[in-house]
């Protein structure tokens, strides 16, 4: 059995800020996907496949841990409107445990998905679809092997019932779903207390953040700690924001309650990978004025910031929080200049920071202007000029006569590789990367839904992960 805690962090809080709750009983436990990875990182890696449905399908507590699941309470504006209806409507946080493996020992929650009605679920029937599931499976393994800082995928177990839903065909197979998470405390837990006016429990909120989600500050005045605290969540966002933008991925519904403050990407429901690049991209079908499109993202993080400040001016007044999202701009184009070099695995061999700027600066121009012109698949670009102007990698790609013909080689004279080694990882002796588009995704349902054949699935998270660490995850 793997370590516990004694008494769970989140307790310290106290009940103004969840509801304690039952788990569902389900009909059928089929597991479908166990990520030992993620396991290992918090010692479950050798749970045993009973110990692991008990945990994961019928959330018999963990020893030492949370004696029942807690359904967590928070607000958010949603397509920029206000709902004050919200709270975890069909999931739960289930457990805290520390990380194994790491130098850090972070709190990782194990939060659900379709584990159950909650006081929140808002008529809901509490439940997920394996779709659903399978979909936020995929997503989070390619994100993660891009670079991108976000909730991993633990386990799915199909749950035996049929479920009604008007956006695929029904009845619909269900599942319940565990992701493992750095933290579930959203920008719309904040708004919650404010719009409340709990500004005891605001006050708490903050303190239980630094306390416990890396914040590192020294300052003992509380309106600097409120200051430095704001800071940190505007460059976690920033960097956030600027991996979707290099890994080309549409989150769909960055309301701010999927917003978190440690810059994780969390919840995938309608997303989508760009298949060529286009700023007025969306995710979700239900998004017709294109509010969360592609080249918005970045404008949606701000914009839930902002309702952070907002929030935190209820108990810190004198809060300097315009000059604080005044550094958004300024924290996204560097992360965005830092996630792009990182894609592409350079380097600039300059000196002086401000040509260094520069000739980055140049070179996103150019890249995403070619992007753009000559229609070269989004992912496919990007895989391409990994190490820069490889004229023989270039040579072998479908896309090569548009290179040829670019003024790229000029930009990326400039740059160095990063690491030589990678260059050599069996995955660039491709022709083509490994993408998630959405024929894709359904190609892979279809042996799942026709004749419950998942090795095309598996196959693919496999094919995923063989990628893993040649771009790490840029976080400030």
């Amino acid at each position: 059995m793997a370590q516990t805690f004694f008494n769970p962090p989140i307790l310290e809080l106290g009940p103004d800020f969840f509801d304690e709750v039952e788990a569902a009983s389900f009909p059928k436990a089929a597991l479908r996907f166990r990520n030992q990875a993620a396991a290992k990182t918090i010692g479950l890696e050798n749970f045993s496949e009973v110990e692991w449905k008990n945990a994961f399908w019928s959330f018999q507590a963990l020893p030492n841990n949370l004696k029942k699941p807690l359904a967590l309470r928070y607000h958010g504006h949603q397509f920029g409107v206000y709902n004050p209806q919200l709270g975890d409507g069909r999931g739960f946080l289930y457990a805290q445990l520390l990380e194994k493996t790491g130098p850090k020992k972070r709190i990782f929650d194990l939060g659900t998905k379709g584990s159950g009605q909650t006081p929140y679920s808002r008529q809901g029937d509490g439940r997920l679809t394996l779709k659903g599931a399978f979909r936020e499976a995929l997503c989070t393994e390619l994100l993660e092997s891009l670079g991108v800082s976000t909730s991993q995928t633990l386990s799915i177990f199909e749950t035996g019932e049929d479920l009604l839903r008007h956006d695929e065909p029904s009845p619909t197979r269900s599942a319940v779903l565990v992701r493992l998470s750095y933290s579930h405390l959203r920008i719309g837990t904040f708004q919650r207390l404010a719009r409340l006016g709990e500004q005891e429990n605001l006050k708490k909120l903050i303190e239980y953040s630094l306390k416990y989600y890396d914040f590192s500050l020294s300052q003992e005045d509380p309106s600097e700690r409120a200051a430095g605290f704001l800071k940190k969540i505007v460059q976690r966002a920033a960097a956030l924001a600027a991996s979707y933008m290099t890994a080309g991925f549409v989150h769909g519904v960055l309301n701010t309650d999927n917003i978190n403050i440690t810059g994780e990407s969390f919840d995938y429901g309608p997303y989508r990978f760009l298949p060529f690049y286009d700023p007025k991209f969306t995710a979700a079908y239900f998004d017709h004025q294109g509010l969360y499109c592609f080249g918005r993202q970045p404008v949606s993080f701000l914009f839930a910031l902002e309702q952070l400040a907002a929030s935190m001016t209820l108990i810190f007044p004198d809060l300097p929080y315009k000059e604080i999202l005044e550094s958004f701009s300024d924290e996204f184009n560097a992360s965005l200049r830092n996630s792009f070099l990182n894609r592409l695995n350079l380097k600039s061999p300059e000196d002086s920071e401000s040509i260094t700027l520069q000739t980055t600066t140049e070179l996103i121009a150019a890249f995403f202007t070619l992007l753009e012109t000559k229609k070269v698949p989004f992912e496919q670009c990007f895989f391409d000029f990994f190490g820069g102007w490889q004229e023989q990698r270039l040579k072998s790609s479908p896309f090569w006569k548009e290179y040829e013909n670019s003024n790229l080689k000029s930009f990326f004279e400039k740059f160095q590789i990063a690491d030589p080694d990678k260059i050599t990882h069996p995955y660039f002796k491709r022709s083509t990367p490994e993408t998630l588009l959405i024929d894709q995704i359904e190609a892979l349902w279809q042996p799942i839904a026709e004749k419950d054949d998942w090795q095309p699935f598996q196959q693919k998270i496999e094919a995923f992960r063989s990628f893993r660490g040649l771009y790490h995850s840029i976080q400030p």
